[in-house]
């Protein structure tokens, strides 16, 4: 079957790949010169199954009224006349209940898990290297009452069977021995054994190259107008290089599918939430992270990679505005300086922003749509590098009509009543 996957960021690649692996004739196409150059290309590095959990939790809204007052405040809201934003963010208001957190949090956790059990299957089979660690997750806590509240999130760890410890300061320490230094500015974490850290944008340009090995096409500097539709199916997408067209088509564009989608008549519970990074040179290894830390105070994410620190973390409701706004890489300076001193030279950080796809419960859509040959995998929010080995796998499946190898219960679009 000839297929046409639209993006080529991790999700795209990782779906072309496991496609070309079943047979198929695949060709990806996006506007960029190559892979991963949007928000695949500077991410928090995290691989963190343990830590997938939705936005729309019990709390938020109190806890975002807090965030919106930090000096260093890890969210930002730019309010819009944008009915996009304001449905989005309602739906998500909605989603802040106990039992809907639960259920969103068990979803997205048995994506993630399978995610990083064929990533370790993948890297087995090929040797892809990408400054790749298994040394786990470090949910930091300041502050004692994010100790204490930690219970709900472990409940729903204890029941998908995820391994996790609760530390004291010193098991915080002897995780992150360069925590030993400023032992003083936390009380204890959660750690997640299970996770893992690497670079996304190396990654998925070396799984590019592999898919080109299998017969995958890139078609780079494309830029796609609209799809274009006839009766039950897609008859075809209308790009600036004129009517593409395959047997079957794959929208994986993270946070412009709803923008394409509308071409087709079709409404993606998608909105970008931008986030910030820094990578910073290592200058001192003993004073620098072995794997990750996220620091739950201010929602950032301190990652080792390789000779590199990456700082990745805040949100920003801002529509499609990818400007860098300087201000807001100080509370990524901040953390990275305030819990590893030394560790990183900031005089030479890198500044980064790009658009997460977020949907309102958290969870990816990935499956059919209603139209015949038109599949879906996007949304994927903070957690695309966590989960796109498997997303790639679970499309893959999808496509070819073969039983995937995790349950696809509420990943499709049908959860919304499309």
């Amino acid at each position: 079957m000839k297929i046409l996957v639209l993006g080529s960021g991790v999700i795209g690649v990782s779906s072309a790949y496991f496609l070309a692996k079943a047979g198929h004739d695949v060709t990806v196409i996006d506007r960029q010169p190559g892979p991963a150059l949007e928000t695949s290309f500077g991410n928090a590095g995290e691989i963190s199954p343990g830590y997938s959990a939705p936005w729309a939790a019990p709390g938020l809204p109190l806890k975002a009224l807090k965030w919106l007052m930090m000096a260093r405040r890890p969210l930002v809201i730019w309010p819009k006349i944008d009915p996009a934003m304001w449905i989005w963010g309602l739906q998500v208001l909605a989603n802040c209940t106990t039992a809907r957190y639960e259920l969103n949090k068990s979803r997205m956790l048995r994506l993630a898990e399978y995610s990083r059990d064929c990533l370790r299957e993948l890297r087995a089979e090929t040797g892809i290297a990408y400054d790749e660690r298994s040394k786990g997750t470090l949910q930091l806590f300041r502050r004692q009452e994010q100790l204490d509240g930690a219970g709900a999130d472990t409940r729903v760890l204890d029941r998908f069977g995820v391994a996790y410890d609760v530390l004291d300061r010193d098991g915080c320490i002897a995780a992150e021995p360069a925590l030993g230094r400023v032992r003083d500015k936390f009380v204890g974490g959660l750690r997640l054994p299970g996770d893992e850290t690497g670079d996304c944008f190396k990654y998925t340009n070396a799984l590019a190259d592999m898919a080109k090995a299998l017969g995958v096409q890139f078609r780079f500097g494309v830029s796609i107008r609209a799809i274009q539709r006839g009766g039950t199916g897609v008859t075809g997408v209308v790009t600036d290089a004129g009517l593409l067209t395959a047997d079957a088509y794959l929208l994986a564009l993270g946070s412009y599918s709803p923008l394409l989608a509308q071409s087709a008549g079709l409404r993606l519970p998608v909105y970008p939430v931008k986030g910030y990074s820094i990578t910073v040179p290592v200058a001192d290894a003993a004073a620098a992270p072995e794997s990750t830390v996220m620091d739950e105070t201010y929602k950032v994410a301190v990652t080792r990679l390789g000779d590199r620190i990456r700082v990745g973390g805040t949100a920003e409701l801002s529509g499609y505005d990818l400007t860098l706004r300087k201000w807001r890489k100080a509370p990524l300076d901040f953390v990275v300086s305030d819990l590893f001193p030394g560790g990183g030279d900031l005089g030479q950080a890198t500044f980064w922003a790009g658009l997460r796809p977020m949907t309102p419960d958290g969870t990816p859509i990935i499956g059919r749509t209603r139209f015949d040959n038109l599949f879906l995998n996007t949304g994927h929010g903070t957690l695309g590098w966590t989960m796109s080995t498997g997303s790639g796998r679970l499309i893959a499946d999808i496509i070819s009509g073969r039983t995937p190898g995790v349950d696809t219960e509420g990943l499709s679009l049908d959860r919304y009543g499309n």
